[in-house]
């Protein structure tokens, strides 16, 4: 049996406290065709909702072009809708739709759903829409008193962002994604404590990036060695430790594969818990390394020596 373990955000709602399903990433496309389709993606996310036990929690987005396959999955399972978190964001660098709720109506009816658990503005950053952040958002908390946006957030916001937010905010954002590693400890300046102190929830994306770039003489560095110890200590996989640290931080991690095994270990770190000496070490050793930043690395790589810190 699965444990599984929840956030509560600051409405009160709940939300699966690990995202295991990504949709973006490998899965990304430049263009949404029949001749895109991507078969593979539909029988990894079906296989997923029809074997992964609890509520599974699926990061999807405007951007990623991914919803037909997202939607083929959910028509053929046999999973309750209630036990299927969905988080969709809306593509705020690159406009896509008029606006959020001409983007979510779209998204809905092609996922054959009524509503997502969690949407969110993909980043601060708007260069071919007259919409500013401000605008954008209006019309998310239309969507979240409509109740089609179950609970509303942001994603890539930095400091900045989210006090210019919520200085017009009639609904705070109640969640911030945001890419976040042992290696990359703050996206941006000051955000993680800025966040928690606001009571908004931090997911975060990329939260594996130490193992995806793996340096050639990782057994002979520290952090490394000690990641290697606890996952024999535990009998669990290094993703599966750092998945916990991140939880343990308070944040929760989005993470996804094209393996079922490694999705349903995902799903499986709330059946050991790291003590709070290893998550304080996991932390000290991580910010011994440069910054490795995977995304948004034009933008925010001039905070690389602030964001381990």
């Amino acid at each position: 049996m699965t444990t599984q373990k929840f956030f509560t955000l600051s409405n009160g709602n709940k939300i699966p406290a690990v995202a295991i399903v990504g949709t973006g990433t490998a899965w990304y496309k430049s263009e949404e065709t029949d001749a895109t389709f991507s078969q593979p993606l539909v029988d990894i996310v079906k296989k997923t909702l029809d074997t992964v036990p609890g509520v599974v929690h699926i990061d999807a987005a405007e951007i990623y072009r991914t919803y037909p396959e997202l939607g083929a999955a959910l028509k053929d399972t046999k999973k309750p809708r209630d036990e299927i978190f969905i988080t969709d964001k809306y593509s705020t660098l690159k406009q896509l739709s008029e606006n959020p709720k001409v983007a979510l109506e779209t998204s809905l009816k092609k996922l054959g759903v009524d509503y997502v658990d969690l949407y969110l503005l993909h980043s601060p950053i708007i260069k071919e829409s007259k919409l500013d952040v401000e605008a954008n958002w209006k019309y998310l908390e239309e969507l979240y008193k409509s109740g089609k946006a179950k609970n509303i957030g942001v994603s890539n916001f930095a400091v900045k962002d989210l006090e210019k937010l919520l200085a017009v905010a009639e609904v705070k954002p109640q969640v911030n994604q945001i890419e976040f590693s042992p290696f990359l400890q703050n996206q941006t300046p000051g955000i993680v404590e800025f966040s928690q102190k606001n009571g908004i929830l931090l997911e975060a994306y990329s939260p594996l990036g130490p193992l995806q770039r793996r340096p050639e003489d990782a057994d002979k560095l520290p952090f490394y060695q000690y990641i290697a110890e606890l996952s024999k200590k535990y009998n669990k996989s290094e993703a599966q430790i750092l998945l916990s640290w991140v939880y343990e931080r308070g944040i929760l991690p989005v993470t996804t594969s094209s393996k079922i095994e490694r999705i349903q270990q995902a799903q499986d770190i709330f059946s050991f818990s790291l003590a709070n000496e290893e998550v304080q070490k996991i932390t000290q050793l991580g910010l011994q390394h440069p910054a490795l930043r995977l995304y948004w690395t034009d933008v925010y790589s001039k905070y690389d020596s602030e964001s381990q810190k």
